[in-house]
């Protein structure tokens, strides 16, 4: 019995367009399953060397939440390489000014730390309100 392992080809992997609302939604479990649509774990020929995942737009980014005290406490850091270019920026402050930065952040921390990660990220698509350029590919609303 020699039965062999299937490898898709990159001309035969399907990509699909998700629409994911996320006003009211939990940050985590919302961009758990946002990386997880990104990978391809739902398709049946997942394999984690390979680059088999859909197009996700997010929609109402600004309308996100978080649970417990981590509006407040929750700090973005970043560093510009600079001795001193340390800086720290609250939840708080980061929702209100660029809301998409924190679900590109969750979801981006959520995927492999490998070179496919840069692939995935590419078709994220995130908004801050409803309105979206990507009505054309047809994104099918789905609840996560």
């Amino acid at each position: 019995m020699n039965q062999k392992t299937y490898w898709p080809k990159e001309s035969e992997i399907e990509r699909k367009w998700y629409q994911v609302d996320i006003s009211g939604r939990v940050l985590g479990r919302t961009a758990t399953n946002i990386a997880n649509l990104l990978r391809g774990k739902n398709k049946p020929y997942f394999s984690p060397s390979i680059d088999c995942g859909d197009f996700v737009v997010v929609t109402n980014a600004s309308k996100v939440k978080l649970t417990g005290k981590k509006l407040e406490q929750k700090i973005e850091y970043h560093h510009s390489g600079y001795s001193r270019g340390d800086k720290y920026t609250p939840y708080k402050k980061l929702l209100s000014i660029h809301p998409e930065r924190i679900i590109h952040l969750a979801v981006s921390r959520m995927l492999p730390k490998n070179k496919l990660r840069a692939k995935f990220l590419k078709r994220l698509k995130i908004y801050a309100d409803e309105n979206h350029s990507h009505i054309a590919q047809n994104p099918v609303k789905i609840d996560v």
